[in-house]
């Protein structure tokens, strides 16, 4: 694997690199997401008692006056809050399969100097320059393609807590409202 990994080129670098920090983000995420998903699952009387940290902002609006504007703002800022960091996830799904290409692009083009320069050519020689070249496609799209599922799981679990708090704001602005 060490030696696929150093025929690959330099590009296989960034590819690593971009490996780990995805895998990073995934996990950091999708604990975060879990854990608010969990306490957002109580009842509203829990959620008042124990106030929890996702909705202390939400609180403090509502006690502050119940105006539904500013609980809608306050609310969308929350979300924003909750998905940031979640675009590098794409971003990386994006970029590494574009990293491989260059790799390829410049093996080949490293192949095809070689084939320039000699006098005669061999198909073995040609061969291998090539598969080395496509090794860094093969890594560039062996971690895109689960980081643009993560990415995508990711993005669903962030609607769900949006919606989620939104049903929750709305439950607690029709409390305030009616003096409840």
């Amino acid at each position: 694997m060490i030696d696929f990994f150093l025929k690959g080129g330099f590009l296989m670098y960034p590819i690593l690199l971009c490996s780990m920090a995805g895998v990073a983000i995934f996990i950091n995420r999708a604990v975060r997401y879990r854990n608010i998903l969990k306490i957002m699952e109580r009842p509203v009387s829990d959620l008042l008692r124990v106030r929890p940290a996702i909705l202390q902002p939400v609180l403090k609006g509502l006690e502050e006056g119940c105006d539904e504007q500013e609980l809608s703002i306050t609310g969308t800022r929350q979300v924003r809050m909750i998905e940031r960091g979640l675009s590098w996830l794409g971003v990386i799904a994006t970029i590494t399969p574009l990293l491989g290409l260059t790799g390829t692009v410049i093996g080949m083009i490293k192949a095809f100097m070689v084939i320039a320069e000699s006098t005669s050519v061999n198909p073995s020689m040609l061969a291998g320059g090539i598969w080395e070249a496509l090794i860094t496609t093969a890594a560039g799209l062996l971690v895109a393609i689960p980081m643009h599922a993560g990415h995508h799981y990711l993005e669903k679990q962030a609607d769900e807590i949006a919606f989620t708090l939104k049903e929750i704001s709305m439950s607690l602005y029709t409390r305030c409202r009616d003096g409840v």
